[in-house]
């Protein structure tokens, strides 16, 4: 199971896996369609005050893969990317369309990250730009746990 707690919303043919916490408790999170938050991520947000009147909402757009153990805090991650295993991406961070960043990398508060490249390490950095056939896995990923999902939901875990 997992927990989703306060102001959350989940697009047409997301899934949320296995002892995920999704806490929108004092700010929103979105999750685009067709995305997957793997097992034992963490999902918060941070809260909204007189210098910050928005706070950092979570915005994860569509087609987005988050791997397990993940942690994100109050940022924005655009369409089509993947979130490695293990990483952490902190308050304010903007991951823009088609981004891959690897398993276990921290992207510290407030870094904009380019379109099309492939971010690793701790603290992250830019290592290239992914080649087409990453472009594509991006994708096939999210895609991939629909199917996911929707077996699980017809009762057949394969």
């Amino acid at each position: 199971s997992c927990q989703v707690i306060g102001d959350v919303k989940l697009g047409d043919d997301s899934s949320i896996w296995c002892n995920t916490v999704l806490r929108g408790d004092v700010n929103r999170i979105e999750v685009g369609r067709g995305s997957n938050i793997q097992d034992l991520t963490m999902c918060h947000v941070s809260h909204k005050t007189a210098d910050k009147p928005d706070g950092s909402p979570l915005i994860i757009g569509d087609y987005v893969t988050v791997g397990h153990s993940v942690i994100l805090h109050g940022c924005r991650i655009g369409n089509d990317c993947l979130i490695g295993m293990g990483s952490i991406i902190m308050d304010d961070v903007v991951i823009p369309d088609r981004v891959m960043v690897g398993a276990g990398s921290l992207i510290s508060p407030g870094k904009t990250l380019e379109s099309g490249m492939l971010y690793m390490g701790r603290p992250a950095k830019l290592v290239r730009a992914l080649t087409e056939d990453e472009m594509k896995y991006l994708r096939y990923s999210a895609e991939h746990y629909i199917r996911n999902k929707d077996n699980y939901l017809k009762g057949s875990p394969a």
